[in-house]
């Protein structure tokens, strides 16, 4: 590959590749690096991964790394859409048309893009039975997972509106005491959905979805961030050059020394060179 060009925006490093296929492979690369200096480390990993056509390349990499022992890797699900059941008592979970082996559904794309690819050992899902249990059932066992042992990477991306898992501006919370929460989704979040071809229209796609908070995410020993494409280079831009606030959640990277940020020319496009 062509040497990258790198720099630094406070403690974020960010890598910038001239194409989309180079930025998923310098991604990947580094975090099967991360990931097996974990397992020498502590004797596993326990890994975050994202569920979005922008990881594509990235995981692409990563499952074919050699220099990864995954049967020392536990792989954990970022977020899930939901619905609510019409009885806000129970507040039961429903999916919106999203039957188990759904193209839309987040677990369905790890089980194609990952967890169904290497021989992990152990994969938890936000929705592992799919059988209608209550949010704060999920919520609760999730978090309980989250809890046995710290997080070492997280691979993940930016939204366009510059959020990290489903923390959209609204709800994302930089101090926030829970692990793993319900949040409704902005309606630039669910249009981005469409944008990925994963909704046939705005009205088809959810409006709630569990998700991992920014602390969960922030708390990881790294990082990995791959962005592509020209429609995140708003929130690429934000995100290095504005405040670090939950107006941009990924502005949050830019205060973690463990985090690198990788971009292509279209999503760095609004950058000043």
């Amino acid at each position: 590959m062509p040497t990258a060009k790198t720099f630094h925006a406070d403690k974020l490093r960010v890598v910038l590749s001239e194409t989309r296929a180079e930025l998923g492979r310098r991604a990947g690369r580094d975090a099967a690096k991360a990931i097996a200096e974990a397992i020498e480390k502590k004797g596993e990993a326990r890994v975050v991964f994202a569920a979005a056509p922008s990881q594509n390349e990235t995981l692409e990499t990563l499952c074919a790394a050699k220099n990864v022992d995954w049967t020392k890797v536990v792989a954990l699900h970022m977020d899930e859409y939901i619905g609510l059941s019409s009885d806000e008592e129970q507040s039961f979970v429903h999916y919106l048309g999203l039957p188990a082996g759904s193209p839309a559904r987040f677990s369905q794309y790890l089980r194609e893009h990952c967890f169904g690819k290497l021989p992990f050992k152990a994969v938890y899902y936000l929705d592992p039975e799919d059988r209608g249990d209550s949010v704060d059932f999920l919520i609760s066992r999730y978090t309980t997972i989250l809890a046995q042992s710290p997080i070492d990477v997280v691979v993940m991306g930016i939204g366009e509106n510059g959020h990290i898992a489903f923390n959209d501006p609204h709800v994302a919370d930089f101090r926030d005491f829970m692990s793993v929460k319900l949040v409704d989704l902005d309606e630039k979040c669910r249009q981005q959905q469409v944008n990925d071809g994963c909704f046939p229209s705005l009205e088809e796609t959810p409006t709630q979805a569990i998700t991992l908070t920014v602390p969960t995410l922030a708390n990881a020993a790294r990082q990995i961030c791959a962005v592509p494409g020209p429609l995140k280079a708003e929130a690429v831009r934000n995100a290095l050059c504005g405040p670090v606030s939950p107006e941009c959640p990924a502005s949050i990277l830019r205060t973690l020394p463990g985090a690198t940020l990788y971009l292509d020319a279209d999503s760095a496009s609004l950058l000043d060179r």
